[in-house]
């Protein structure tokens, strides 16, 4: 708001700076110079008025642009801080304790179940591994099966057959 009012100073005495300028220019041709240098030294001082109003309006500015700034960090901070109390709460459920407790009893439930497993594979006995090694050749055995050989003894000489472009045209009309 100040800002606001600062700027519609600063247009009342620029327009007042132009009139008194006129002023000024007018009292000369008139011959009037010395209320022409008055009106000067007005004139004068009034400028410089404006040069300090536009000072101020850029320190108000610079002052609402540290405010808005500002307000954004408070609000960067209110983010970390309501983070902070989240991480905290989570830290109370989910303490390193528990964390451990946790990772022990996991690694204590490997543990037995290996022994588990050791006790299971360790309890095969030598007759044992004897009869699955034998009920393991008698499935390949089953696997292998073999055609059966003809008893009859092959023949010596294999017959020769003709070729089909050999045959002539009536031999072949009565195969098909």
């Amino acid at each position: 708001q100040q800002r606001d009012k600062l700027r519609q100073y600063q247009k009342r005495l620029s327009l007042g700076l132009e009139r008194e300028r006129a002023l000024a220019r007018q009292l000369l041709r008139d011959g009037k110079k010395e209320k022409a240098m008055l009106l000067l030294k007005k004139k004068r001082y009034q400028e410089q008025l404006l040069d300090k109003t536009e000072t101020q309006i850029s320190n108000l500015e610079r002052m609402v642009q540290d405010i808005e700034f500002t307000q954004i960090e408070m609000k960067v901070i209110e983010g970390l801080k309501i983070g902070n109390e989240c991480l905290n709460k989570m830290h109370q459920v989910m303490s390193i304790e528990e964390v451990e407790r946790i990772i022990g009893e996991t690694q204590d439930a490997v543990e037995y179940q290996r022994q588990i497993d050791e006790l299971l594979a360790g309890s095969l006995t030598e007759e044992d591994e004897d009869a699955i090694l034998e009920e393991l050749n008698a499935i390949t055995q089953e696997q292998l099966e073999l055609p059966e050989v003809p008893s009859e003894p092959l023949p010596e000489k294999i017959p020769e057959v003709s070729p089909i472009k050999n045959r002539p045209k009536a031999e072949l009309v009565a195969a098909s």
